[in-house]
């Protein structure tokens, strides 16, 4: 078996020993660990893994610079950050410069050993589409990009990446991307298929969703959310329901070929 590498970069000696013995266990090649970003590029150049994850606070240099220089460098690497810090401000200028993935700790060693494969995934069918015809290159390309978009436009509205919701929410724009007319079946299909992947109810599901929806409007960025959305005004405490807010971010994707 040809096991994906991966390079450890955390501020603990121990954070490191203990992910490294987790991932292991998931079927990846741990190839190293630091504590130090001022001398993690050059190791991590030298080496070239499949995949680097993060943290932000380091000693010698943070993450962001870390990544900066990575990829300044052309580096292929593909960039986790685990990171207790998850305003909106810090999680976009992660994804911004050039990071695949953030996540908020604490967080599920199975879930990250997940998206590390769906990354993965992602990056073999790239590769192997290249000798196809140009159309079937399109298709790694989407799936890799809605989640970005999706991301940022939760992040610009003020949906913070920590709560459940956000990740609900997600999960329901890539289904309405997808199947538009599961829309028009939030309750009877939506909910329940979200809530059957993250083994969870689906009333917990339309709660945490409505839950980050009002997070978003409490923080009152209104001329923000109408910016990036453009189909409806909302003015003041008006406020999508999950159903309108999942329709338009996804109508968005779809009108941008994400």
């Amino acid at each position: 078996m040809n096991l994906k590498t991966v390079f450890l970069l955390q501020n603990s000696k121990e954070a490191n020993i203990d992910l490294k013995e987790k991932l292991e266990k998931e079927e990846f090649n741990v190839i190293g660990t630091l504590e130090d970003g001022g001398v993690a590029v050059d190791r991590i150049s030298a080496c070239s893994p499949d995949f680097l994850v993060t943290g932000l606070v380091l000693s010698g240099a943070d993450g962001i610079s870390v990544i900066e220089k990575l990829k300044g460098l052309g580096v292929k690497t593909k960039i986790v950050v685990l990171s207790a810090l998850t305003s909106e401000e810090i999680v976009y200028k992660a994804l911004k410069c050039g990071a695949d993935y953030f996540m908020a700790k604490p967080y599920d060693v199975k879930v990250l050993a997940s998206r590390l494969r769906e990354l993965c995934e992602s990056q073999t069918i790239e590769s192997d589409a290249k000798d196809i015809k140009p159309v079937k290159e399109e298709i790694p390309r989407r799936t890799t990009s809605i989640e970005e978009k999706i991301s940022r436009i939760f992040i610009n509205v003020g949906i913070p990446p920590h709560i459940k919701g956000y990740a609900f929410l997600r999960e329901g724009v890539k289904m309405a991307v997808e199947e538009p007319e599961i829309i028009n079946s939030i309750t009877k299909k939506l909910y329940p298929m979200i809530g059957e992947k993250y083994s969870t109810t689906a009333s917990k599901v339309e709660r945490a969703i409505r839950h980050a929806i009002e997070v978003a409007w409490n923080r009152g960025r209104i001329d923000n959310i109408n910016a990036i959305l453009g189909v409806r005004a909302y003015m003041g405490a008006e406020k999508p329901t999950n159903s309108e807010f999942i329709a338009l971010v996804a109508d968005k994707m779809i009108l941008e070929k994400a």
